[in-house]
């Protein structure tokens, strides 16, 4: 969550400068909006992987609500255990674009092009570890305390 807040810190600042270039000084940084394009994709993807830690993503809850305490606890185990194969496609497929695309540079910010696919490759690997948090959670009969109180 603070990666998050320190991303959307750093997001705020890349705009604003990109906004004062362009109207005080008359020149356009051209590097602030790759900057605040890249820093959209971080900040997202964490949000992402706190929404699977936190349990915020949407679900089918008055459904569940509705069930048995005994298929209630499957349904749920079945959902992070969906949730789970989903993080780890997506932290396998955006690792192979990462890697493919590495050696091209991203030209007004002179680092590789991989590192725009390193954020979902990221919140890949954490859905995957919260799901596992949220898995053995339910084993245990106990709740996953959220990551922001």
């Amino acid at each position: 969550m603070w990666l998050g807040i320190a991303g959307l810190a750093a997001l705020l600042c890349a705009v604003s400068w990109q906004v004062f270039g362009r109207y005080v000084l008359n020149a356009t940084p051209t590097w602030a909006e790759s900057l605040a394009l890249l820093l959209v994709l971080y900040v997202t993807m964490l949000g992402v992987a706190v929404g699977v830690r936190d349990a915020g993503h949407i679900g089918l809850e008055s459904f569940l609500v509705l069930a048995p305490d005994a298929l209630r606890l499957k349904m749920e185990m079945l959902i992070h255990l969906l949730v789970l194969l989903f993080g780890a496609a997506m932290a396998w497929n955006c690792a192979f674009l990462v890697h493919s695309v590495w050696s091209y540079r991203l030209p007004t910010l002179g680092i590789s092009e991989g590192w725009k696919y390193v954020p979902a490759t990221l919140a890949g690997v954490l859905i995957v570890l919260f799901s596992i948090e949220h898995l053995i959670a339910l084993a245990k009969g106990r709740e996953v305390e959220p990551s922001w109180s």
